[in-house]
């Protein structure tokens, strides 16, 4: 790492995530919702997803909320601690409940797919600036955020501008624009995801997302020009790939957070200089683009959210642009191979011999279903004949 001292000072931890989890019901059986006969329980919530991939990779994390003082919120704090995720710090709120939700078996694309949610006036939507532990939040590497949280309340959307805000050695702040339109009660809610990703370190945005939220056509470029503030911005390209672009070492356009030369979180709370007012953004970066790797994909929830802990696991490891691009696939393809919201990452060595390949070995590689369990010294071959 960059600065060693990072990884051993007291209390702090590698990545902190604020966010709703909800108890999640996955059905038995493909159908509508109306057919369906049972549903097995899980758990899903883009932020909790982040924190318990990073926790099976082998890095120390948190995740802050809050839920019911119901058996749905004992199940949360139970499963996500069960991935050796710190979860001292979620409060639990006697008077409203913890959010659950159902879904289809089908592709959340397709018109067929079909989501139920039971999260209005949920425990997590009472979040605010005064009802969590900012310090516990701000004694990470990184603090990981997603635009989920601002939808749910004006208090939740408090909560996000004060850790987004600038601030003397704030954590490097991670944050997923993740738009659900049909979360935001008014018509402003683009902008407010838009001002949120100025104030962050990293981005993590999808092509079409950003269409969709901020009418930004034209490729990754355009969004960059109208997104320039964060020192990295990853746009998400679907099954073609992902494009990162980063600021040159020691520039950014409205500089915030205690890092590397290049760009490793360090330690919160030792800067001594205020992330300066924003300011033209410097000469745009060389663009760093990865394709997506074949999958034979099961199902299609919870990708994004491993594609960013992948991602943020190799920055955490301080390695290159490429290599973190590639471990934002390889941990999205365990995603996409697998059912439920959750999928066990590969083994860090195994995922370091795959995104170390060729380009050419590297873009024939297939994946399906269990290659998270084949044997690590097993050759790339073996993985691209996966059926």
């Amino acid at each position: 790492m960059t600065a060693t001292g990072a990884r051993n000072a007291p209390d702090v931890v590698d990545v902190v995530a604020l966010g709703e989890s909800m108890v999640t019901f996955l059905p038995s059986r493909p159908g509508r919702l109306a057919d369906v006969p049972s549903f097995d329980r899980g758990i899903g919530g883009a932020e909790s997803n982040v924190a318990c991939v990073l926790a099976a990779a082998g890095h120390t994390a948190r995740w802050v909320g809050r839920v019911g003082a119901d058996g749905f919120g004992d199940h949360l704090v139970e499963a996500i601690g069960g991935y050796g995720v710190d979860v001292s710090h979620v409060r639990r709120d006697p008077r409203r409940p913890t959010g659950i939700y159902f879904r289809t078996a089908g592709d959340r694309s397709t018109d067929a797919h079909e989501v139920a949610y039971y999260r209005a006036g949920s425990a997590a939507s009472a979040m605010s600036p005064a009802g969590v532990d900012l310090d516990a939040l701000r004694a990470g590497r990184v603090l990981h955020l997603s635009g989920i949280t601002a939808a749910l309340s004006s208090d939740c959307l408090d909560l996000l501008r004060e850790l987004t805000a600038p601030r003397p050695g704030r954590p490097l702040i991670s944050f997923d624009v993740n738009h659900r339109p049909g979360l935001w009660r008014d018509i402003h809610g683009p902008e407010v995801l838009l001002d949120l990703a100025r104030g962050a370190d990293l981005v993590f945005v999808g092509e079409d997302e950003a269409e969709e939220a901020w009418g930004i056509t034209g490729g990754p470029t355009r969004i960059r020009q109208a997104l320039p503030e964060p020192q990295t911005l990853v746009v998400k390209q679907g099954a073609r790939g992902a494009v990162a672009f980063r600021h040159p070492a020691g520039s950014r356009a409205a500089g915030a957070a205690r890092v590397g030369a290049d760009g490793t979180p360090q330690a919160p709370g030792r800067a001594t200089t205020p992330r300066p007012a924003p300011a033209p953004a410097p000469a745009p970066a060389p663009a760093t683009f990865e394709p997506a790797l074949h999958v034979d994909v099961v199902a299609t929830t919870g990708a994004g959210d491993a594609f960013a802990a992948g991602f943020l696991s190799a920055t955490l490891r301080d390695l290159p642009v490429r290599d973190r691009l590639r471990h934002g696939h390889l941990t999205a393809a365990a995603a996409l191979t697998a059912p439920g919201d959750l999928a066990a990452p590969p083994a860090r060595a195994h995922a370091d011999r795959l995104a170390a390949l060729d380009d050419t070995a590297w873009e024939t590689l297939r994946l399906g279903p269990g290659w998270t369990r084949a044997d690590e010294h097993e050759g790339p071959e073996k993985e691209a004949r996966t059926p």
